[in-house]
């Protein structure tokens, strides 16, 4: 099996005709479906039927279509990888992030590294904490940017930072006021909340920080991002808990309370794979260090001015 007839295949599907697909790739007809013939008979098993009009896929065509395509992105991942590797101002990175980690951390990552390495190509994908190492495994991602914890094995932390939780409350709210907060006081109100399937770590943890201060919480919105989440309290809608590093970039209308119980310190990582010989991620991994350092340092001073 070759890669061209993979993606002569992908083509092929996608088009929906054989002949359509053969004047997209500039071959001939008969040779074109002989090789999905031949494609068919080494799986041994059916891809297409053939109708009057064109071709469709079978069952087993559609899970196969969906492998191709992966196979083919890999290939073409693995080959951008290598060219940009010889130059010394490039290089090539995939990076994951969590979704509640990328407001911050990814942009300013990105920015010092291109400054660093102007012709570094990088791909990032957002993917949950808890997939993170099973994505570092598999080659899916060289980095992440991960809160902890995080499951590690081969898995190993290049830099954190903390970023403890604070209670986002809308201006006015009688609970908007300077100073720490036992999160116990907030047990009778409104919640805005992580959808679960974006964020579990971050969810769970939410939920856990309330269990400890002896209440179930009342979870009357959800939004899929912090910034989403901020919106929502903005709008008088509920509290929410936030990591502290929201408070950076928290709209007009918010008030951020520390938590001073229970006190649990959340904690972002920059994880990559023991060992791995890409030079690109040592620079990328030098540069977190310096970015996490930063952060911490504006962190902390913006939660001495709200305590």
């Amino acid at each position: 099996m070759e890669l061209k007839h993979l993606r002569n295949f992908v083509v092929v599907a996608e088009l929906g005709s054989v002949s359509r697909a053969a004047k997209r790739l500039a071959l001939a007809q008969p040779p074109l479906s002989n090789q999905v013939k031949e494609l068919e008979q080494e799986l041994g098993v059916q891809l297409l039927i053939r109708h009057s009009r064109g071709v469709r896929l079978t069952t087993a065509g559609t899970a196969f279509l969906n492998d191709a395509k992966d196979v083919l992105a890999r290939a073409e991942s693995a080959k951008q990888r290598a060219r940009h590797q010889k130059d010394a101002a490039g290089g090539f990175v995939r990076i994951g992030y969590a979704p509640s980690t990328g407001h911050l951390l990814l942009p300013l990552l990105i920015r010092r590294l291109r400054t660093a390495r102007p012709n570094a190509k990088v791909e990032v994908r957002e993917i949950m904490s808890a997939l993170q190492g099973d994505a570092l495994s598999n080659n899916e991602i060289d980095v992440g940017l991960s809160r902890l914890p995080i499951d590690t094995g081969d898995v190993v932390i290049g830099a954190c930072v903390d970023d403890p939780f604070c209670l986002a409350v809308p201006a006015g709210h009688a609970l908007a006021v300077k100073g720490s907060l036992a999160l116990r006081d907030a047990r009778h109100e409104v919640f805005v909340s992580p959808t679960r399937p974006r964020g579990p770590a971050f969810f769970d943890q939410s939920v856990s920080l309330c269990m400890e201060a002896g209440f179930n919480p009342n979870v009357g919105y959800e939004a899929t991002t912090l910034r989403g989440i901020l919106d929502l309290v903005g709008a008088g809608l509920g509290v929410a808990i936030v990591p502290a590093s929201m408070a950076l970039l928290a709209p007009a209308g918010i008030v951020m309370r520390p938590l001073s119980e229970p006190a649990r310190t959340g904690t972002i990582a920059f994880v990559q794979l023991r060992g791995d010989p890409n030079a690109l991620t040592a620079a990328l991994a030098q540069v977190a260090t310096e970015v996490f350092a930063e952060l911490g340092r504006e962190v902390s001073r913006m939660l001495a001015r709200l305590r």
